[in-house]
């Protein structure tokens, strides 16, 4: 799992997170991504970097699903700290196959304990 708990523009860590679970992804690896803290901020809506003069990679996490990287986790916590709802969100989404090629959502709400929980049972843990 990776886990990303920078905002998304002032550190390398966002970027960096992004492409590992890229490639990853494109290696076959179960590839899962937890956004907690200022990490949240990494998936809001209408970004825009113009200003700062950087790239804005946040239009790349449109892309995670066609890596099948379908499990993008969000702490609820984490969103309610910073005055955030799911609809602040991005609207991330996978095509099921399995279904029809049905449009599923990638981004998962899960609350404090959950994400523990979650993370007890990974093998891997990278912090970004």
């Amino acid at each position: 799992m990776y886990v990303n708990r920078h905002a998304p523009h002032g550190t390398i860590y966002p970027l960096e997170g992004l492409e590992v679970a890229l490639i990853g992804a494109a290696f076959d690896q179960d590839v899962s991504m937890a956004f907690i803290g200022d990490g949240v901020f990494q998936l809001t809506k209408g970004q825009d970097t113009a200003d700062l003069g950087i790239k804005n990679c946040a239009p790349t996490y449109g892309a995670l699903g066609d890596y099948e990287v379908t499990k993008l986790y969000v702490e609820q916590e984490s969103l309610d700290e910073r005055g955030l709802e799911l609809n602040d969100l991005m609207n991330l989404t996978w095509e099921d196959e399995q279904e029809d090629w049905a449009e599923k959502p990638s981004i998962r709400l899960v609350s404090r304990a959950q994400l523990s929980d979650l993370l007890e049972q990974q093998d891997v843990i990278l912090n970004f």
